[in-house]
């Protein structure tokens, strides 16, 4: 079982996707947040991973090279990023889990740093994002 503040954030994202495969939604949140991250230059990456709980960001920052880093600047290659995330399963829509994830996020980082993070979210990827 995850720590209780990722537990948050894993049953919510289960309500709101409307899955009852925890493994299946903590795996689609982690893809996502990965498909973000290298989505950002590593100074915004850093940034957002200040906003999640203990637990999320060290799945988080697991595997970032910022040596390695492939920003992720298409809305085809983030998609796709998550789309393998999540072993290409047919029945998962990568677009809503993108969305979902997005909108998860935004409800659970302060006003002023959303927009802040938004700001610096690839024009590509920006209408992933609620309004």
């Amino acid at each position: 079982m995850a720590a209780p503040a990722a537990e948050e954030w894993i049953s919510e994202l289960a309500q709101r996707l409307g899955w009852r495969n925890r493994e299946k939604v903590l795996e689609s949140l982690v893809v996502t947040l990965h498909a973000l991250r290298d989505s950002l230059r590593a100074h915004e990456a850093v940034f957002l991973g200040d906003h999640l709980t203990l637990l999320l960001r060290g799945l988080y920052y697991e595997g970032w090279r910022m040596s390695k880093y492939s920003a992720l600047k298409t809305r085809e290659a983030f998609l796709e990023r998550v789309r393998e995330g999540v072993h290409c399963d047919s029945g998962i829509d990568a677009e809503y889990v993108a969305r979902t994830v997005l909108a998860l996020l935004a409800q659970r980082v302060p006003a002023a740093e959303l927009e802040d993070l938004r700001a610096v979210t690839p024009n590509s990827l920006r209408a992933l994002w609620p309004a």
